[in-house]
């Protein structure tokens, strides 16, 4: 079957909900096309939302074969990075967000995930250094202001910390309160 109908079948059935006969045909792209992005990147995203050990194995090997056929792609690098980060390697995830972010400076989610990784390592300044990247980016996204108002309290900066949640307070007081009564902990 040719590829552009293998392609319409797959958009189809995620539209009726049927992943698992999507999977199939996308297995079915990947016999007949080893190195088409499509097939590798739409089943990584729908294997990445496993919590699965062996899928989610099966999305790194899949966006490892991306991100060799699209070295330049820094969303394929994000997608790893996120991938290895739900399977607990850090090292190799750590490595993934930072060549997104080396690709795309631009990219928010990737500084976020860099911090994320790096926290998991200790490695809290470099950490640090992400988030604030992010929060940069993405200013009124509570997340990595969050994530930064732990790494600077874990370091006894509690003055920095501090200063974040009245930060937050300006746009997500909720978020501001809940993160003020975590870090009184």
């Amino acid at each position: 079957m040719p590829m552009i109908l293998l392609r319409a079948a797959v958009w189809l059935l995620l539209l009726l909900g049927l992943r698992a006969l999507a999977l199939q045909v996308l297995q079915t792209m990947r016999a007949q096309a080893p190195q088409d992005g499509f097939a590798l990147a739409t089943r990584a995203h729908l294997l990445a939302q496993s919590s699965a050990p062996e899928a989610l194995r099966l999305a790194a090997a899949d966006l490892r074969q991306l991100c060799q056929l699209q070295p330049d792609q820094a969303g394929a690098a994000f997608n790893l990075g996120y991938v290895l980060e739900k399977l607990g390697d850090w090292p190799e995830a750590e490595r993934a967000m930072a060549r997104a972010v080396a690709l795309d400076p631009k990219l928010d989610r990737a500084w976020y995930g860099l911090g994320l990784v790096r926290l998991q390592m200790g490695q809290i300044p470099s950490a640090i250094e992400a988030f604030k990247r992010n929060t940069e980016l993405q200013p009124l996204s509570p997340y990595g202001w969050t994530q930064l108002a732990r790494a600077h309290h874990s370091q006894q900066q509690p003055q920095e910390a501090q200063r974040i949640v009245e930060h937050l307070r300006g746009f997500e007081p909720q978020v501001a309160a809940a993160l003020a009564q975590e870090l009184r902990t």
